[in-house]
């Protein structure tokens, strides 16, 4: 969950479906549509250079408090589409809030959207695979290629590198960053 980021768009959805079910629902989804505004107004002068990630985070606890206590008294408010919602969103309590901890996490999917969208398109245009080790080659190959392409690093050049660590018997180069590589040194046995 630490490393999980709950999209924007799919809250924005919930919220939506909050207002238009009327009474107490309608109540939470407005004063919650309120907070996600903040939310992104704020994200947006991070990403813009306009807000230091410091003061995003300390703007972002008042938020983080008012969102939970409402998602807490939606658990309770009556109408169980509601309550359901609310129950599940709390499950999920820290996914909503990665953003505001993690540099470079976004509080959107659209970047994973985006990565994941020409293995959709391959796959529709090519029927897909016929096997389970089918399945895996192209699951490791879209990843690498998504990874490197997100990094500016050559595909070509990462692959040559690894068909010739295999012939060596040798371990794979890495698909981490150089600056996020673990010094083998550190890596437990």
């Amino acid at each position: 969950m630490r490393w999980r980021q709950l999209g924007g768009a799919h809250l924005l959805r919930d919220i939506e479906a909050l207002r238009e079910r009327g009474g107490g629902s309608q109540e939470m989804g407005e004063a919650r549509k309120h907070q996600a505004q903040q939310r992104f107004h704020w994200w947006h002068r991070v990403r813009d250079g306009t807000l230091s990630r410091s003061s995003f985070r300390n703007s972002m606890s008042p938020v983080r408090r008012e969102v939970e206590r409402l998602l807490e008294a939606g658990t309770t408010c009556g109408v169980p589409k509601t309550e359901g919602m609310c129950r599940a969103i709390l499950t999920l309590r820290h996914a909503l809030w990665t953003c505001v901890h993690l540099a470079g996490v976004e509080p959107t999917h659209k970047t994973a959207e985006r990565a994941i969208r020409p293995g959709v398109l391959w796959r529709k245009g090519s029927f897909g695979t016929h096997s389970a080790p089918g399945s895996r080659f192209v699951e490791s190959m879209r990843t690498i290629v998504a990874t490197l392409t997100q990094q500016q690093r050559n595909v070509l050049a990462y692959l040559t590198a690894a068909c010739e660590a295999a012939l060596r018997d040798a371990p794979a180069p890495s698909l981490l960053p150089a600056s996020q590589e673990i010094p083998a040194d550190h890596i437990a046995a």
